[in-house]
């Protein structure tokens, strides 16, 4: 199993081989290389999110940013949590990767989304999603080769990741699936 402690300022990539995602079929399946519950993560407000405690329920990452045309799925993000929150846990990490529209301070960021959309739900620090300096998480999310799953590329803000009770993943929706589309939900 792999024990991962990602620290304020770490950063975290996603890239795939492919521009496609590739789902597994029974037939392809790979073993993943450890598991979501071997993340610790450290937090906007400088505490830790562990995500062995998510144990029993989903869990949905989403990349964020403060300053992007898909800002205000911020909304949709929380509108979710609260509907779903006895068996759902959302978890931002903000990153500056696209267009430079995640400048702020972890301090910065965490003001901005209390203050305008009112976010309760966990928040990690900010990190990279893809490239070389790409966070451990993201690494595993986004290869086939980690994950057991699906490669994924994230191209823009507000990429989605589900994965179920088990800490298995599901799903990836790109930016343009909306937080409560029947797309995401039909899923929880």
């Amino acid at each position: 199993m792999i024990k991962v402690l990602i620290v304020a300022g770490a950063l975290l990539a996603c890239s795939s081989p492919t521009n496609n995602l590739q789902f597994a079929d029974t037939a392809q399946a790979v073993a993943p290389t450890g598991s979501v519950y071997d993340f610790k993560v450290a937090a906007l407000d400088g505490t830790t999110i562990d995500f062995s405690s998510f144990k029993g329920k989903k869990i949905l990452i989403v990349n964020t940013a403060s300053q992007c045309g898909y800002t205000k799925q911020y909304e949709g993000l929380q509108k979710l949590y609260e509907a779903k929150k006895d068996k759902l846990v959302i978890v931002g990490f903000p990153a500056n990767n696209f267009g430079q529209q995640e400048p702020g301070s972890n301090a910065e960021i965490g003001e901005f989304c209390k203050k305008n959309y009112g976010v309760t739900f966990p928040m990690a620090a900010k990190v990279s999603v893809k490239g070389d300096d790409q966070a451990a998480i993201f690494k595993w999310l986004c290869n086939k080769t980690q994950n057991g799953v699906l490669d994924a590329e994230i191209k823009w803000n507000f990429g989605k990741f589900l994965l179920d009770e088990n800490g298995a993943l599901i799903s990836y929706f790109p930016s343009k699936v909306e937080p409560m589309s029947e797309e995401i939900t039909s899923k929880l």
